[in-house]
Protein backbone atom coordinates (compact mmCIF):
# COMPACT_ATOMS: atom_id res chain seq x y z
CA UNK A 1 0.00 0.00 0.00
CA UNK A 2 1.36 3.42 -0.97
CA UNK A 3 2.19 6.16 1.51
CA UNK A 4 2.98 9.01 -0.85
CA UNK A 5 1.58 12.35 0.19
CA UNK A 6 -1.66 13.95 -1.02
CA UNK A 7 0.48 16.57 -2.78
CA UNK A 8 2.35 13.95 -4.80
CA UNK A 9 -0.84 12.16 -5.75
CA UNK A 10 -2.46 15.44 -6.61
CA UNK A 11 0.19 16.28 -9.21
CA UNK A 12 -0.47 12.99 -11.01
CA UNK A 13 -4.20 13.55 -10.84
CA UNK A 14 -3.91 17.13 -12.14
CA UNK A 15 -2.24 15.85 -15.31
CA UNK A 16 -5.10 13.42 -15.83
CA UNK A 17 -7.64 16.16 -15.16
CA UNK A 18 -6.11 18.25 -17.96
CA UNK A 19 -6.29 15.26 -20.31
CA UNK A 20 -9.86 14.27 -19.52
CA UNK A 21 -11.72 17.36 -18.33
CA UNK A 22 -12.38 18.84 -21.76
CA UNK A 23 -13.96 15.61 -22.98
CA UNK A 24 -15.61 14.37 -19.80
CA UNK A 25 -19.06 14.01 -21.35
CA UNK A 26 -17.67 12.28 -24.43
CA UNK A 27 -15.68 9.63 -22.56
CA UNK A 28 -16.44 6.16 -23.87
CA UNK A 29 -16.40 3.02 -21.74
CA UNK A 30 -12.97 2.05 -23.10
CA UNK A 31 -11.64 5.50 -22.14
CA UNK A 32 -13.00 5.25 -18.61
CA UNK A 33 -11.60 1.74 -18.17
CA UNK A 34 -8.12 3.10 -18.89
CA UNK A 35 -8.27 5.68 -16.10
CA UNK A 36 -6.08 4.44 -13.22
CA UNK A 37 -7.70 3.75 -9.85
CA UNK A 38 -6.72 6.45 -7.38
CA UNK A 39 -4.86 5.40 -4.25
CA UNK A 40 -5.82 6.80 -0.87
CA UNK A 41 -3.03 8.83 0.74
CA UNK A 42 -2.14 7.61 4.23
CA UNK A 43 0.13 8.43 7.15
CA UNK A 44 3.48 6.69 7.20
CA UNK A 45 3.12 3.46 9.28
CA UNK A 46 6.10 4.21 11.53
CA UNK A 47 4.64 7.59 12.45
CA UNK A 48 0.98 6.65 12.76
CA UNK A 49 1.58 3.62 14.99
CA UNK A 50 2.53 6.13 17.71
CA UNK A 51 -0.39 8.53 17.34
CA UNK A 52 -4.20 8.45 17.20
CA UNK A 53 -4.52 10.68 14.15
CA UNK A 54 -6.54 9.34 11.26
CA UNK A 55 -4.56 6.88 9.14
CA UNK A 56 -6.25 7.46 5.77
CA UNK A 57 -5.90 11.07 4.67
CA UNK A 58 -8.60 11.28 1.99
CA UNK A 59 -8.64 12.16 -1.69
CA UNK A 60 -7.63 15.51 -3.10
CA UNK A 61 -10.20 17.25 -5.33
CA UNK A 62 -8.26 16.14 -8.40
CA UNK A 63 -8.12 12.54 -7.27
CA UNK A 64 -11.83 12.48 -6.47
CA UNK A 65 -12.78 13.80 -9.89
CA UNK A 66 -10.50 11.35 -11.69
CA UNK A 67 -11.82 8.44 -9.65
CA UNK A 68 -15.38 9.57 -10.36
CA UNK A 69 -14.66 9.58 -14.10
CA UNK A 70 -14.00 5.83 -13.85
CA UNK A 71 -17.72 5.23 -13.18
CA UNK A 72 -19.45 3.83 -16.29
CA UNK A 73 -22.89 5.16 -15.27
CA UNK A 74 -24.35 1.69 -15.84
CA UNK A 75 -28.00 1.29 -16.79
CA UNK A 76 -28.28 -1.59 -14.32
CA UNK A 77 -27.19 -0.05 -11.04
CA UNK A 78 -25.67 -3.01 -9.18
CA UNK A 79 -24.02 -0.65 -6.72
CA UNK A 80 -27.36 0.85 -5.65
CA UNK A 81 -28.92 -2.59 -5.26
CA UNK A 82 -26.02 -3.65 -3.05
CA UNK A 83 -26.19 -0.52 -0.87
CA UNK A 84 -28.21 -1.19 2.31
CA UNK A 85 -29.56 2.38 2.35
CA UNK A 86 -29.96 2.66 -1.45
CA UNK A 87 -27.91 5.78 -2.16
CA UNK A 88 -28.14 6.79 -5.84
CA UNK A 89 -24.44 6.13 -6.31
CA UNK A 90 -23.97 6.82 -10.04
CA UNK A 91 -25.77 10.17 -9.71
CA UNK A 92 -23.64 11.48 -6.84
CA UNK A 93 -20.46 10.23 -8.54
CA UNK A 94 -21.39 12.00 -11.79
CA UNK A 95 -21.73 15.26 -9.85
CA UNK A 96 -18.21 14.76 -8.44
CA UNK A 97 -16.79 14.11 -11.92
CA UNK A 98 -18.24 17.45 -13.02
CA UNK A 99 -16.91 19.23 -9.93
CA UNK A 100 -20.37 19.80 -8.43
CA UNK A 101 -19.71 18.71 -4.85
CA UNK A 102 -22.76 20.44 -3.38
CA UNK A 103 -25.21 18.47 -5.49
CA UNK A 104 -23.19 15.30 -4.87
CA UNK A 105 -23.74 15.82 -1.14
CA UNK A 106 -27.43 16.47 -1.71
CA UNK A 107 -27.88 13.17 -3.55
CA UNK A 108 -26.17 11.21 -0.77
CA UNK A 109 -28.27 12.91 1.91
CA UNK A 110 -31.48 11.84 0.22
CA UNK A 111 -30.68 8.41 1.65
CA UNK A 112 -28.04 8.89 4.35
CA UNK A 113 -27.13 11.62 6.82
CA UNK A 114 -23.91 9.85 7.87
CA UNK A 115 -21.69 9.95 4.75
CA UNK A 116 -18.49 10.89 6.58
CA UNK A 117 -18.93 7.87 8.83
CA UNK A 118 -20.02 5.38 6.17
CA UNK A 119 -17.28 6.51 3.82
CA UNK A 120 -14.74 5.60 6.50
CA UNK A 121 -15.92 2.42 8.17
CA UNK A 122 -18.36 0.58 5.91
CA UNK A 123 -17.14 -2.54 4.06
CA UNK A 124 -17.82 -1.23 0.56
CA UNK A 125 -15.75 -4.02 -0.97
CA UNK A 126 -18.38 -6.56 0.10
CA UNK A 127 -21.37 -4.31 -0.61
CA UNK A 128 -21.70 -1.49 -3.15
CA UNK A 129 -18.30 -2.14 -4.77
CA UNK A 130 -18.59 -5.93 -4.89
CA UNK A 131 -20.53 -6.04 -8.19
CA UNK A 132 -19.16 -2.86 -9.75
CA UNK A 133 -18.89 -3.40 -13.52
CA UNK A 134 -15.40 -1.86 -13.58
CA UNK A 135 -14.11 -4.18 -10.88
CA UNK A 136 -15.67 -7.20 -12.56
CA UNK A 137 -14.18 -6.27 -15.95
CA UNK A 138 -10.74 -5.89 -14.37
CA UNK A 139 -11.30 -9.10 -12.34
CA UNK A 140 -10.34 -7.31 -9.13
CA UNK A 141 -12.79 -5.83 -6.62
CA UNK A 142 -9.98 -3.56 -5.43
CA UNK A 143 -10.14 -1.91 -8.86
CA UNK A 144 -13.87 -1.19 -8.56
CA UNK A 145 -14.84 2.48 -8.47
CA UNK A 146 -13.92 3.64 -4.95
CA UNK A 147 -17.47 4.51 -3.90
CA UNK A 148 -16.69 4.69 -0.18
CA UNK A 149 -13.72 7.00 -0.66
CA UNK A 150 -15.80 9.27 -2.89
CA UNK A 151 -18.60 9.36 -0.30
CA UNK A 152 -16.07 10.30 2.35
CA UNK A 153 -14.59 12.97 0.08
CA UNK A 154 -17.97 14.66 -0.44
CA UNK A 155 -18.72 14.66 3.28
CA UNK A 156 -15.29 16.04 4.10
CA UNK A 157 -15.68 18.72 1.41
CA UNK A 158 -18.94 19.83 3.00
CA UNK A 159 -17.34 20.09 6.40
CA UNK A 160 -14.18 21.84 5.17
CA UNK A 161 -16.13 24.45 3.20
CA UNK A 162 -18.74 24.99 5.91
CA UNK A 163 -21.48 24.07 3.45
CA UNK A 164 -23.11 21.29 5.45
CA UNK A 165 -26.71 21.15 4.26
CA UNK A 166 -29.61 20.60 6.65
CA UNK A 167 -32.47 18.46 5.28
CA UNK A 168 -35.88 20.05 4.94
CA UNK A 169 -38.34 19.28 7.75
CA UNK A 170 -42.04 18.86 7.03
CA UNK A 171 -44.63 20.69 9.18
CA UNK A 172 -45.03 19.41 12.74
CA UNK A 173 -47.39 16.45 13.05
CA UNK A 174 -47.79 16.48 16.81
CA UNK A 175 -46.51 12.90 16.98
CA UNK A 176 -43.58 11.86 19.18
CA UNK A 177 -40.97 9.19 18.44
CA UNK A 178 -38.54 7.84 21.05
CA UNK A 179 -35.25 6.39 19.81
CA UNK A 180 -33.34 4.24 22.29
CA UNK A 181 -29.62 4.33 21.52
CA UNK A 182 -27.56 6.84 19.51
CA UNK A 183 -25.67 4.34 17.38
CA UNK A 184 -25.98 4.20 13.57
CA UNK A 185 -29.45 2.60 13.49
CA UNK A 186 -30.86 5.08 15.99
CA UNK A 187 -29.37 8.10 14.23
CA UNK A 188 -30.93 7.05 10.93
CA UNK A 189 -34.36 6.52 12.49
CA UNK A 190 -34.14 9.91 14.17
CA UNK A 191 -33.25 11.65 10.92
CA UNK A 192 -35.91 9.97 8.79
CA UNK A 193 -38.68 10.44 11.35
CA UNK A 194 -37.73 14.05 12.00
CA UNK A 195 -37.84 14.82 8.26
CA UNK A 196 -41.51 13.84 8.34
CA UNK A 197 -42.23 16.45 11.01
CA UNK A 198 -42.40 14.19 14.06
CA UNK A 199 -40.90 15.24 17.39
CA UNK A 200 -37.90 12.93 17.99
CA UNK A 201 -35.93 12.28 21.17
CA UNK A 202 -32.86 10.03 21.33
CA UNK A 203 -32.14 8.39 24.70
CA UNK A 204 -28.49 7.42 25.21
CA UNK A 205 -27.13 5.42 28.16
CA UNK A 206 -23.61 6.87 27.96
CA UNK A 207 -22.56 10.44 28.66
CA UNK A 208 -21.53 10.97 25.04
CA UNK A 209 -23.43 10.34 21.82
CA UNK A 210 -22.64 7.99 18.96
CA UNK A 211 -22.93 4.53 20.48
CA UNK A 212 -20.59 1.98 18.92
CA UNK A 213 -19.32 4.65 16.53
CA UNK A 214 -17.68 6.40 19.48
CA UNK A 215 -16.83 3.66 21.98
CA UNK A 216 -16.09 0.86 19.53
CA UNK A 217 -14.14 2.46 16.68
CA UNK A 218 -10.77 4.12 17.38
CA UNK A 219 -10.11 7.68 16.31
CA UNK A 220 -7.39 6.59 13.90
CA UNK A 221 -10.24 5.08 11.85
CA UNK A 222 -13.11 7.41 12.77
CA UNK A 223 -12.24 10.71 14.50
CA UNK A 224 -14.69 11.82 17.18
CA UNK A 225 -15.12 15.24 15.59
CA UNK A 226 -16.57 13.50 12.52
CA UNK A 227 -19.21 11.85 14.72
CA UNK A 228 -19.90 15.17 16.45
CA UNK A 229 -20.42 16.96 13.13
CA UNK A 230 -22.86 14.34 11.87
CA UNK A 231 -24.82 14.55 15.12
CA UNK A 232 -24.86 18.36 14.90
CA UNK A 233 -26.88 18.02 11.70
CA UNK A 234 -29.53 16.08 13.63
CA UNK A 235 -29.54 18.71 16.36
CA UNK A 236 -29.98 21.42 13.72
CA UNK A 237 -32.96 19.44 12.42
CA UNK A 238 -34.53 19.66 15.88
CA UNK A 239 -33.81 16.17 17.18
CA UNK A 240 -33.50 16.19 20.98
CA UNK A 241 -30.99 14.11 22.95
CA UNK A 242 -31.00 12.82 26.52
CA UNK A 243 -27.74 11.28 27.73
CA UNK A 244 -27.10 9.18 30.87
CA UNK A 245 -30.56 7.73 30.29
CA UNK A 246 -30.66 3.93 30.62
CA UNK A 247 -33.93 2.65 29.21
CA UNK A 248 -34.88 -0.32 31.34
CA UNK A 249 -33.43 1.35 34.44
CA UNK A 250 -34.01 5.12 34.23
CA UNK A 251 -37.30 4.40 32.51
CA UNK A 252 -39.01 1.22 31.33
CA UNK A 253 -39.45 0.89 27.59
CA UNK A 254 -43.24 0.76 27.73
CA UNK A 255 -43.33 3.78 30.07
CA UNK A 256 -42.04 5.92 27.22
CA UNK A 257 -45.42 5.37 25.56
CA UNK A 258 -47.73 4.82 28.52
CA UNK A 259 -46.43 7.66 30.72
CA UNK A 260 -44.39 9.97 28.47
CA UNK A 261 -46.73 10.06 25.51
CA UNK A 262 -44.48 8.76 22.75
CA UNK A 263 -46.44 7.38 19.80
CA UNK A 264 -43.68 5.04 18.62
CA UNK A 265 -40.44 3.66 20.02
CA UNK A 266 -37.37 2.39 18.19
CA UNK A 267 -34.87 0.19 20.04
CA UNK A 268 -31.33 0.39 18.69
CA UNK A 269 -29.27 -0.50 21.74
CA UNK A 270 -26.72 -2.60 19.86
CA UNK A 271 -24.93 -5.75 20.93
CA UNK A 272 -22.79 -4.65 23.83
CA UNK A 273 -22.45 -7.81 25.91
CA UNK A 274 -18.99 -9.29 25.21
CA UNK A 275 -18.51 -12.96 24.50
CA UNK A 276 -15.64 -14.99 25.98
CA UNK A 277 -14.14 -18.33 25.02
CA UNK A 278 -14.84 -20.14 28.28
CA UNK A 279 -11.25 -21.28 28.68
CA UNK A 280 -9.08 -21.55 31.78
CA UNK A 281 -7.51 -18.28 32.89
CA UNK A 282 -10.01 -15.81 31.42
CA UNK A 283 -10.52 -14.34 34.91
CA UNK A 284 -6.86 -13.37 35.28
CA UNK A 285 -5.75 -9.75 35.60
CA UNK A 286 -4.74 -8.64 32.12
CA UNK A 287 -7.58 -10.35 30.22
CA UNK A 288 -10.02 -7.94 28.60
CA UNK A 289 -12.97 -8.11 26.28
CA UNK A 290 -12.34 -5.99 23.20
CA UNK A 291 -15.46 -4.09 24.17
CA UNK A 292 -14.02 -2.96 27.51
CA UNK A 293 -10.55 -2.32 26.10
CA UNK A 294 -11.80 -0.11 23.27
CA UNK A 295 -14.37 1.67 25.43
CA UNK A 296 -11.67 2.64 27.92
CA UNK A 297 -9.41 3.84 25.12
CA UNK A 298 -12.01 5.51 22.89
CA UNK A 299 -14.87 6.80 25.03
CA UNK A 300 -12.92 7.40 28.24
CA UNK A 301 -9.68 8.44 26.50
CA UNK A 302 -7.35 6.20 28.50
CA UNK A 303 -4.50 7.10 26.14
CA UNK A 304 -4.35 10.54 27.78
CA UNK A 305 -2.24 9.21 30.61
CA UNK A 306 -2.38 11.26 33.77
CA UNK A 307 -5.66 13.01 32.96
CA UNK A 308 -7.91 10.27 31.62
CA UNK A 309 -11.22 9.25 33.20
CA UNK A 310 -9.97 5.66 33.43
CA UNK A 311 -6.62 3.87 33.61
CA UNK A 312 -5.41 1.52 30.89
CA UNK A 313 -3.53 -1.68 31.64
CA UNK A 314 0.21 -1.37 30.87
CA UNK A 315 1.16 -4.03 28.32
CA UNK A 316 4.34 -5.20 26.67
CA UNK A 317 3.22 -8.33 24.79
CA UNK A 318 -0.43 -8.48 23.74
CA UNK A 319 -2.43 -11.32 22.17
CA UNK A 320 -5.70 -10.45 20.43
CA UNK A 321 -8.05 -13.38 19.85
CA UNK A 322 -10.26 -13.01 16.77
CA UNK A 323 -10.15 -11.99 13.11
CA UNK A 324 -12.74 -9.28 12.60
CA UNK A 325 -12.53 -5.49 12.44
CA UNK A 326 -12.84 -5.26 16.23
CA UNK A 327 -9.77 -7.50 16.57
CA UNK A 328 -7.85 -5.23 14.17
CA UNK A 329 -8.95 -2.14 16.11
CA UNK A 330 -7.89 -3.71 19.41
CA UNK A 331 -4.50 -4.81 18.10
CA UNK A 332 -3.72 -1.46 16.51
CA UNK A 333 -4.88 0.42 19.62
CA UNK A 334 -2.67 -1.76 21.84
CA UNK A 335 0.31 -0.80 19.67
CA UNK A 336 -0.52 2.88 20.04
CA UNK A 337 -0.88 2.49 23.80
CA UNK A 338 2.73 1.33 24.06
CA UNK A 339 2.79 -2.44 23.55
CA UNK A 340 6.05 -3.65 22.04
CA UNK A 341 4.63 -6.79 20.45
CA UNK A 342 1.05 -7.40 19.38
CA UNK A 343 -0.13 -10.76 18.03
CA UNK A 344 -3.46 -11.43 16.33
CA UNK A 345 -4.28 -15.08 16.97
CA UNK A 346 -6.86 -16.49 14.55
CA UNK A 347 -7.91 -20.09 14.11
CA UNK A 348 -8.47 -19.90 10.35
CA UNK A 349 -6.31 -18.47 7.53
CA UNK A 350 -6.16 -14.89 6.30
CA UNK A 351 -8.55 -15.77 3.46
CA UNK A 352 -11.35 -16.49 5.95
CA UNK A 353 -10.81 -13.40 8.08
CA UNK A 354 -13.95 -11.25 8.26
CA UNK A 355 -11.95 -8.06 8.83
CA UNK A 356 -11.72 -5.55 5.99
CA UNK A 357 -8.71 -6.13 3.76
CA UNK A 358 -7.62 -2.51 4.19
CA UNK A 359 -7.62 -2.83 7.99
CA UNK A 360 -5.57 -6.02 7.86
CA UNK A 361 -3.04 -4.37 5.53
CA UNK A 362 -2.80 -1.33 7.80
CA UNK A 363 -2.25 -3.58 10.82
CA UNK A 364 0.56 -5.46 9.07
CA UNK A 365 2.21 -2.20 8.05
CA UNK A 366 2.13 -1.08 11.69
CA UNK A 367 4.01 -4.16 12.85
CA UNK A 368 1.12 -6.29 14.11
CA UNK A 369 2.02 -10.00 13.83
CA UNK A 370 -0.54 -12.56 12.66
CA UNK A 371 -0.66 -16.12 13.98
CA UNK A 372 -3.00 -17.92 11.60
CA UNK A 373 -4.41 -21.42 12.17
CA UNK A 374 -3.82 -21.04 15.90
CA UNK A 375 -6.00 -20.39 18.92
CA UNK A 376 -5.84 -20.14 22.70
CA UNK A 377 -6.27 -23.29 24.77
CA UNK A 378 -5.76 -21.66 28.17
CA UNK A 379 -4.33 -18.48 29.68
CA UNK A 380 -1.56 -18.95 32.22
CA UNK A 381 -1.16 -16.71 35.26
CA UNK A 382 1.78 -15.91 37.52
CA UNK A 383 1.88 -15.79 41.30
CA UNK A 384 0.33 -12.32 41.35
CA UNK A 385 -2.76 -13.44 39.43
CA UNK A 386 -1.69 -11.60 36.28
CA UNK A 387 -1.34 -13.03 32.79
CA UNK A 388 2.15 -14.31 32.03
CA UNK A 389 1.60 -16.59 29.01
CA UNK A 390 -0.97 -18.31 26.80
CA UNK A 391 -1.01 -21.93 25.73
CA UNK A 392 -2.10 -22.24 22.10
CA UNK A 393 -3.11 -25.00 19.72
CA UNK A 394 -2.41 -25.28 16.00
CA UNK A 395 -5.22 -25.94 13.54
CA UNK A 396 -5.86 -27.09 10.00
CA UNK A 397 -8.93 -26.43 7.87
CA UNK A 398 -11.56 -29.09 7.34
CA UNK A 399 -14.92 -29.05 5.56
CA UNK A 400 -17.00 -25.83 5.35
CA UNK A 401 -19.31 -25.07 8.28
CA UNK A 402 -22.66 -23.23 8.33
CA UNK A 403 -20.90 -19.91 7.64
CA UNK A 404 -19.47 -21.27 4.40
CA UNK A 405 -15.93 -21.04 5.74
CA UNK A 406 -13.82 -24.14 6.20
CA UNK A 407 -14.04 -25.43 9.75
CA UNK A 408 -10.86 -25.22 11.86
CA UNK A 409 -9.76 -28.63 13.17
CA UNK A 410 -7.28 -29.03 16.06
CA UNK A 411 -3.96 -30.70 15.25
CA UNK A 412 -3.34 -33.21 18.07
CA UNK A 413 -0.35 -32.57 20.35
CA UNK A 414 0.32 -29.18 18.74
CA UNK A 415 0.39 -27.14 21.96
CA UNK A 416 2.90 -24.32 22.33
CA UNK A 417 3.40 -21.40 24.71
CA UNK A 418 3.15 -17.74 23.70
CA UNK A 419 4.65 -15.28 26.18
CA UNK A 420 2.14 -12.47 26.72
CA UNK A 421 1.07 -10.23 29.57
CA UNK A 422 -2.26 -9.14 28.11
CA UNK A 423 -5.03 -10.98 26.26
CA UNK A 424 -7.85 -9.18 24.44
CA UNK A 425 -10.80 -11.37 23.48
CA UNK A 426 -12.41 -10.09 20.27
CA UNK A 427 -14.69 -12.93 19.20
CA UNK A 428 -17.96 -10.99 19.13
CA UNK A 429 -20.74 -9.59 21.29
CA UNK A 430 -24.24 -10.67 22.18
CA UNK A 431 -27.25 -8.56 23.11
CA UNK A 432 -27.47 -6.89 26.48
CA UNK A 433 -30.44 -8.54 28.23
CA UNK A 434 -31.61 -5.38 30.01
CA UNK A 435 -34.38 -4.55 27.52
CA UNK A 436 -35.74 -8.09 27.36
CA UNK A 437 -35.55 -8.50 31.15
CA UNK A 438 -37.46 -5.29 31.85
CA UNK A 439 -39.87 -5.68 28.93
CA UNK A 440 -40.62 -9.43 28.97
CA UNK A 441 -43.42 -9.06 26.42
CA UNK A 442 -40.81 -8.40 23.72
CA UNK A 443 -39.94 -11.66 21.97
CA UNK A 444 -36.25 -12.51 21.65
CA UNK A 445 -34.38 -15.48 20.16
CA UNK A 446 -32.07 -17.84 22.04
CA UNK A 447 -29.18 -15.38 21.68
CA UNK A 448 -31.22 -12.53 23.16
CA UNK A 449 -31.68 -10.69 19.86
CA UNK A 450 -35.04 -8.97 19.48
CA UNK A 451 -37.28 -10.70 16.93
CA UNK A 452 -38.84 -8.36 14.35
CA UNK A 453 -41.01 -8.76 11.26
CA UNK A 454 -40.20 -7.44 7.76
CA UNK A 455 -41.16 -3.91 8.88
CA UNK A 456 -38.79 -4.07 11.91
CA UNK A 457 -41.79 -4.20 14.25
CA UNK A 458 -41.39 -6.19 17.48
CA UNK A 459 -43.99 -8.34 19.22
CA UNK A 460 -45.15 -5.22 21.11
CA UNK A 461 -47.41 -2.78 19.31
CA UNK A 462 -45.72 0.48 18.25
CA UNK A 463 -42.25 -0.72 19.29
CA UNK A 464 -39.70 -1.28 16.51
CA UNK A 465 -36.09 -2.43 16.64
CA UNK A 466 -33.06 -2.67 14.41
CA UNK A 467 -29.29 -2.86 14.18
CA UNK A 468 -27.13 -5.15 16.28
CA UNK A 469 -29.88 -5.73 18.88
CA UNK A 470 -31.65 -7.59 16.06
CA UNK A 471 -28.81 -8.74 13.82
CA UNK A 472 -26.20 -9.55 16.41
CA UNK A 473 -22.85 -7.80 15.84
CA UNK A 474 -22.98 -6.55 12.23
CA UNK A 475 -21.74 -3.57 10.23
CA UNK A 476 -22.59 0.12 10.55
CA UNK A 477 -24.28 0.25 7.16
CA UNK A 478 -26.41 -2.86 7.80
CA UNK A 479 -27.60 -1.25 11.03
CA UNK A 480 -28.40 1.89 9.07
CA UNK A 481 -30.36 -0.14 6.52
CA UNK A 482 -32.48 -1.59 9.31
CA UNK A 483 -32.95 1.90 10.69
CA UNK A 484 -34.24 3.13 7.34
CA UNK A 485 -36.75 0.27 7.16
CA UNK A 486 -37.91 0.90 10.71
CA UNK A 487 -38.28 4.65 10.11
CA UNK A 488 -40.34 4.04 6.98
CA UNK A 489 -42.62 1.73 8.96
CA UNK A 490 -42.94 4.19 11.83
CA UNK A 491 -43.68 7.08 9.45
CA UNK A 492 -46.36 5.05 7.66
CA UNK A 493 -47.94 3.98 10.95
CA UNK A 494 -48.05 7.55 12.25
CA UNK A 495 -49.38 8.88 8.95
CA UNK A 496 -52.18 6.30 9.11
CA UNK A 497 -52.90 7.34 12.70
CA UNK A 498 -53.10 11.00 11.70
CA UNK A 499 -55.47 10.15 8.84
CA UNK A 500 -57.72 8.15 11.18
CA UNK A 501 -57.78 11.05 13.65
CA UNK A 502 -58.82 13.47 10.92
CA UNK A 503 -61.64 11.19 9.85
CA UNK A 504 -62.87 10.75 13.41
CA UNK A 505 -63.00 14.53 13.88
CA UNK A 506 -64.98 14.97 10.70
Amino acid sequence: MSHITPEQLSEDAKKLIVDYLSKIDELKTKDRMKIPAQEMPAQDPEIRSHNLDEVALGYTVEQARIEAMRCLQCVKKNCVEDCPVKIDIPRFIDHIAHGDMGNAAGVIKEASLLPAICGRVCPQETQCQSNCTVGKALKDVDKSVAIGRLERFVADWERATGKISIPEIKPATGKKVAVVGSGPAGLVVAADCRREGHHVTIFEAFHKLGGVLRYGIPEFRLPNDIIDKEIEVLKAMGVEFQTNFVVGRTRKLTDLMDKDGYNAVFVGTGAGLPMFMGIEGENLVGVFSANEYLTRANLMRAFEKGKADTPIYPSKNVAVLGGGNVAMDSARMAKRLGAENVYVVYRRTEVEMPARKEEVEHAKEEGIEFYFLQNAKRIIGGENGKVKAMECLRYELGEPDSSGRRRPVVIPNSEFILDVDTVIVAIGNSSNPLISQTTPQINVNKWGNIIVDETQKTSVDKIFAGGDIVLGAATVILAMGEGRRAAASINKMLADDIEKEKKSVN
